[in-house]
């Protein structure tokens, strides 16, 4: 046990170098630059939520930039949308929203979320999520990279 923690001690810090910061103003300036989100999969494949994951791991690190993730669209400031919005989806992402206090803001997440993607066209899919639900930040990708999903949710904190 005492070789391990030597060890810890030794390596230090293992996390990703912090991007240039954007001089674009925060989009959520009114929030002090913390933002809390609520996640929605609204129909993907679950490989946006896999980068999610590791955007928020230990490596990425999302909230050293003050993004956090809440369970409750009523805690919550901003939706994190993935996926192709289907028609079962359509009513609870339109209901997850408008749970959202003022002033709320949404993230699509991906390529289906921005524009369907793979499954434009396809029976089940009502839209993308800005056919739904109002959009801020649209982060490309199938699905993106948990770099590009940190940077996008910085334009949100502007940390």
């Amino acid at each position: 046990m005492l070789n391990l923690w030597r060890k810890i001690r030794r390596t230090g810090r293992v996390a990703e170098p912090a991007p240039p910061r954007s001089d674009e103003p925060a989009l959520a300036a009114e929030l002090g630059g913390s933002v809390q989100i609520r996640h929605v999969d609204a129909g993907s494949c679950n490989g946006c939520e896999v980068e999610i994951g590791s955007a928020f791991g230990p490596v990425h690190d999302a909230e050293r930039y003050g993004a956090r993730l809440v369970a409750s669209p009523r805690h919550a400031d901003a939706l994190l949308v993935t996926g192709p919005v289907t028609r079962n989806m359509a009513e609870p992402l339109r209901r997850t929203y408008e749970a959202l206090p003022e002033p709320k803001f949404v993230v699509a997440v991906g390529d289906c979320a921005r524009n369907c993607g793979v499954f434009a066209e396809a029976y089940g899919v009502a839209g993308a999520v800005r056919d739904v639900v109002p959009v801020d930040v649209e982060i490309a990708g199938c699905p993106p990279r948990p770099e590009e999903i940190v940077d996008g949710l910085r334009k949100l904190t502007g940390r």
